[in-house]
This record gives structure tokens, sequence and C-alpha cells, in this order.
């Protein structure tokens, strides 16, 4: 059983007991944590992915502490210039322990379901009787025009004097 998950921009393969680094979220170590965002679930059987998320699928978590990461060297240079830059970088992260991995309990689902039903009841009723259309005549295409007045204007030859070439050493 398997899922994958998206949190801060980020996706996750987790599964039921792992322990997972996501950027820094803003909790408190020992907190719950319910990720939202779940784009494919599988139990083992079946696989299914969400068009672009699943509403079905509860993820537990639980925040088991922060930290940062290994340091990181930037190193620039240019060379022949005497330029160096030298900087470090630790990327914060929160450390999450997935609890568990369930499908959501259908019972809010059903609630939702029958408000959409009477909303659909009340519906028909309130539809004004529309009277019925005539279809729409067809009609003939356009005849092409003569364009007689628009003819394009021929090029007329102009006739260029030829060069006269000049001798030289006469």
């Amino acid at each position: 059983m398997y899922a994958i998950i998206q949190i801060a921009g980020k996706q996750f393969k987790v599964k039921p007991g792992m322990v997972l680094n996501v950027p820094t979220l803003d909790a408190e170590p020992g907190k719950k944590v319910n990720v939202e965002r779940v784009l494919a679930y599988s139990d083992g059987k079946s696989l299914e992915v969400g068009t672009p998320e699943l509403t079905n699928v509860d993820i537990d978590g639980t925040v088991v502490a922060h930290g940062r990461a290994k340091k990181i060297i930037v190193f620039k240079k240019k060379r022949r210039k005497g330029y160096q830059k030298k900087q470090g970088h630790r990327q914060g992260f929160t450390q999450i322990k997935v609890e568990g991995i369930a499908p959501a309990k259908p019972a809010a689902k059903k609630k939702v379901a029958k408000a959409d039903a009477e909303v659909k009841a009340t519906k028909p009723a309130a539809k004004k009787a529309t009277a019925a259309k005539k279809p729409a005549a067809k009609k003939a295409p356009a005849a092409k025009k003569a364009t007689a007045a628009k003819k394009p204007a021929a090029k007329k030859a102009t006739a260029k004097p030829a060069a006269k070439k000049a001798d030289k050493g006469e």
C-alpha cells in the first residue's frame, strides 16, 4: 500500500510508518498533519489516479522534528579575472512520520449527495416553459461579384537608357 502526495510543491511516495523530510512546515513537533493533496493511491491490488487529486483518501502524519540538511557549497569563479565567491547553504526541512493511509469515511460524502439531490429536485420546478423554436432558414452561398473595376494595374515596362561605358586610355 502506498500513495503519491504533494506537500509544498514537491511530490513524495509514502507508505505507512515511513519517515520523510519535506520542506519546512509551520507546525510544532508532535502535532498531527493531514495531507490534503493525494495524487494517487494503491492498495496493492488496484491503482487510483486523481484528476488532479483524490478526495477519498486520507493520509495522517505526525511532525517528528525540524532540521537543516547537509551543507551545500556554491562556488563561483571567473578565470583570469581574479573573481572567486564561495557560499554555503543549508536547506531547512520538517520530518514527518506517516501514521496511516486509509480511504476517507464515506459518511461525509452522503450528506453532500443528499444536499445536491434536494437542490436538483427544486430546480425543475423553477424552469419556465420555452416556446418551440423554428429551424433557421438555410441561406444560399453568396455569388462572387465581378471585379471589373478593381483589376490590378498592369506593370508598364519602362525603357531604361543603356549606360555608356567610358573608354579608358583613349
